[in-house]
């Protein structure tokens, strides 16, 4: 479903603002690519590209940089850099009610900039911001086209097939666990007997099940794959694992950070809280791979995805890559036809073979949205993923789209851009 709103005459050319929110991810710079390209070429609509600095607090604060589309190697640059270029933020804007200053001090930003066009790269929390601000610049007039861009490397985010972010960490989770098992294969009559892998994924198993296209025929990759959706019952663990390595010698087990007890408890909840008022979690490796060693004996080591499965731009899946581009760029080309108040979807038309398209959702349904992993996503047992989980995730990690190289390292960019001069006072959170 599409809203769309009457176009602006292009005698009446205005400003837009884009800005990355949430964790980062391999191909968030993908998706600021697109909105670039986008831009570029719908200059008859679009005056300018202002891109906040760290998220919607770059329209808080005014703090901004002009794109300048002048520079030839932008895009390229902008495609192959992991993280945020231009710096994200975990920051949730209240309720209109709650804070009605912050939404009136952005369109103020705004209105002295003369940006009518919002875009906003982001997971759930960052569409209901995209939500929130549309309903406010509805109810004070103000014309502002607001267009969320899709991104979570959780793959949680409702109203679209996957999310750009994912596929990229899917496959350095995958290719990690494939090649750690080659390792332990090699070493396990002398040495390490089980290997533990810990993942993100706080609520869903998305991350982890990736993993499982790994396993396969040659006997490498996880044996064991612990969900959050599935109880964490130490006997049926246990009784799995020494039939494992009964059979093979060593057992190679992904666990996700969010794994839950028979209680529904996280197995390492913190009384540390992140900006949107989640319990940190970490340490479910450390965890399981201690109590192994105390119930087993077996020699175990055990590793830490964290902040490397997201930043992997080297191995990034060029499936991902060419989605989190065009999301970007179909916003900009989306906005520029009078839509708003949608986040942009990726749409499967077909699995085998995989083809897929650009479509839209309304804002509110993406908003705040968990889009769990199906039941039929994970075997009977409850520790491996089913044929049709591996259907669906295979497309989404093929391909390659790797970035130029410097002397044996990435010739990564970055970007460091000179802040617009500010017209309004200082604004204080």
């Amino acid at each position: 479903m599409s809203l769309p709103l009457s176009s602006s005459s292009s005698s009446d050319k205005k400003n837009a603002f884009y800005a990355q929110s949430g964790g980062a991810a391999a191909v968030l710079n993908a998706s600021a690519a697109g909105v670039v390209a986008g831009v570029m070429a719908h200059k008859d609509k679009i005056e300018n590209l202002y891109i906040g600095r760290n998220g919607i607090l770059g329209a808080l604060h005014e703090d901004m940089v002009v794109v300048n589309t002048h520079d030839d190697n932008l895009i390229d640059d902008l495609l192959h850099a992991p993280a945020g270029a231009f710096g994200s933020c975990r920051y949730k804007l209240k309720s209109i009610e709650e804070s009605e200053r912050e939404y009136a001090r952005i369109l103020e930003v705004f209105k002295a900039h003369n940006i009518g066009y919002f875009f906003y790269n982001g997971g759930g929390n960052s569409q209901d911001t995209s939500c929130k601000l549309a309903k406010y610049a509805a109810k004070k007039n103000y014309p502002l086209q607001c267009i969320g861009i899709p991104k979570t490397i959780d793959n949680d985010l409702s109203g679209t097939d996957c999310s750009p972010g994912y596929g990229s960490v899917a496959k350095y989770v995958a290719v990690s666990i494939l090649e750690a098992s080659m390792d332990l294969a090699s070493m396990h009559q002398t040495s390490t007997k089980v290997f533990v892998m810990e993942v993100m994924g706080r609520d869903s198993g998305w991350i982890a099940a990736a993993a499982g296209l790994a396993a396969d025929e040659r006997n490498l990759g996880p044996d064991l794959i612990i969900f959050p959706e599935v109880p964490y019952e130490e006997y049926k663990f246990y009784a799995e694992l020494n039939r494992i390595v009964a059979r093979k010698g060593f057992c190679v087990v992904v666990v996700a950070e969010g794994v839950r007890g028979p209680d529904g408890n996280h197995l390492t909840s913190t009384a540390n809280k992140d900006a949107f008022g989640h319990t940190q979690l970490g340490g479910a490796a450390s965890i399981i791979a201690g109590r192994i060693r105390e119930v087993t004996g077996h020699k175990t080591h055990f590793a830490v995805c964290d902040y490397l499965q997201r930043a992997a731009r080297h191995i990034a899946s060029k499936t991902d890559v060419d989605q989190s581009f065009l999301v970007g760029k179909k916003a900009v080309e989306f906005a520029a036809n009078g839509y708003s108040n949608v986040m942009m979807a990726i749409v499967r038309e077909s699995e085998q073979p995989y083809r897929w398209s650009i479509g839209t959702v309304p804002l509110v349904e993406a908003a705040n949205s968990r889009n769990a992993l199906p039941a039929g996503f994970i075997s009977k047992c409850g520790f491996h993923i089913t044929d049709s989980c591996r259907r669906y995730l295979a497309p989404l990690i093929a391909g390659e789209s790797y970035p130029s190289y410097q002397n044996g390292l990435p010739a990564y960019r970055v970007f460091n851009s000179v802040a617009v001069p500010k017209k309004l006072e200082e604004f204080t959170l």
